[in-house]
């Protein structure tokens, strides 16, 4: 039998935002999140050596990054997208995320601010993030990186942007060390309110309700991101249906539990499993959608983010093959 909830962060759900998609706004999305990282100013963040804001080049001109690294010699980089349903979230909300990256992998880290719906729809967040990699692959001597150790990674929609680009790596000839796909959203055919489709994922009814991700938000996303519910069939949104998943980057997936994007997430293991890429899958047993935020309280979160970014950390020391 699975692990029950973690009592730790069964008493900090009722204190999570992006809860009530009846009366959630972008913006208020967008506010609760940065107001939820600035309840923890007190608290001093994971420290690096360096955190400088920066400029990538995205699809449609300059994006905000930011920079984070410890030493000075040459190092893998990690290419980072944050979660937020493609809506909310950015730099700062992912900031501590960025650093335990940095710290557990010694991996250089750039955070990528892409452009977020509904100002910009599908496909502007992946064209964004595609545009980035290519950017910082392209200047890697200047943030001193090493051209056979660089991966992506990401958390939830982040993790949906590091699956899809690493899709268009492979198509582009660009070779990747390893991403990291943190409780990734998979596939989005049906914008989750189809029933059909719902059913092909037990933990959509399982977990629609009560653990902080509730389907129905699920939906809210996905209707801003995209404009045509006909997109969810494309890859580069569903990396799930893509046509083959062969030759793509080695990758590190975790999923949560008590999540609706669990079982989806395990599918997409198993399917780069089937395709032949290597993969360490990670269950997230008694933990919730958004764990990796949760490390300073739950010593469940801790330890499952931990053992997560070890694999990544080897994928990347072993670089492109």
């Amino acid at each position: 039998m699975p692990l029950p909830l973690d009592p730790v962060i069964e008493k900090i759900i009722p204190l999570l935002p992006l809860r009530d998609p009846a009366t959630m706004t972008p913006q208020s999305a967008r506010d609760s999140l940065r107001a939820l990282a600035a309840q923890r100013a007190a608290v001093p963040p994971p420290p690096v050596d360096v955190a400088r804001d920066i400029e990538v080049e995205g699809a449609a001109g300059k994006l905000a990054a930011r920079l984070y690294r410890n030493g000075s010699g040459r190092a893998p980089t990690v290419i980072f997208f944050h979660g937020g349903g493609w809506v909310a979230g950015d730099l700062e909300t992912h900031d501590r995320q960025a650093r335990n990256l940095v710290i557990e992998t010694g991996a250089v880290v750039i955070s990528v601010d892409y452009r977020r719906p509904p100002e910009t729809r599908f496909p502007g967040a992946f064209e964004d993030a595609f545009a980035a990699i290519r950017d910082v692959i392209a200047r890697l001597d200047e943030f001193g990186g090493d051209p056979q150790r660089v991966g992506v990674a990401g958390d939830s929609a982040g993790g949906n942007l590091a699956a899809t680009t690493a899709l268009a790596c492979r198509d582009a000839g660009i070779k990747l060390a390893g991403q990291l796909l943190v409780y990734p959203v998979t596939d989005l055919v049906g914008n989750f309110a189809d029933a059909a489709e719902n059913a092909r994922f037990p933990s959509r009814a399982e977990n629609a309700e009560g653990y902080f991700l509730s389907r129905a938000v699920m939906e809210w996303f996905c209707g801003h991101y995209l404009a045509d519910k006909a997109d969810g069939a494309d890859w580069r949104v569903s990396p799930l249906r893509a046509t083959s998943l062969k030759g793509v980057a080695p990758a590190v997936v975790t999923t949560a539990w008590f999540d609706p994007l669990r079982d989806e997430g395990h599918a997409y293991a198993k399917a780069l499993k089937a395709a032949g890429v290597p993969v360490a899958y990670h269950s997230g047993e008694g933990l919730i959608h958004g764990y990796f935020g949760l490390g300073d309280t739950s010593d469940v979160a801790r330890a499952e983010a931990r053992r997560a970014r070890a694999d990544f950390k080897l994928l990347l020391e072993r670089g492109v093959s």
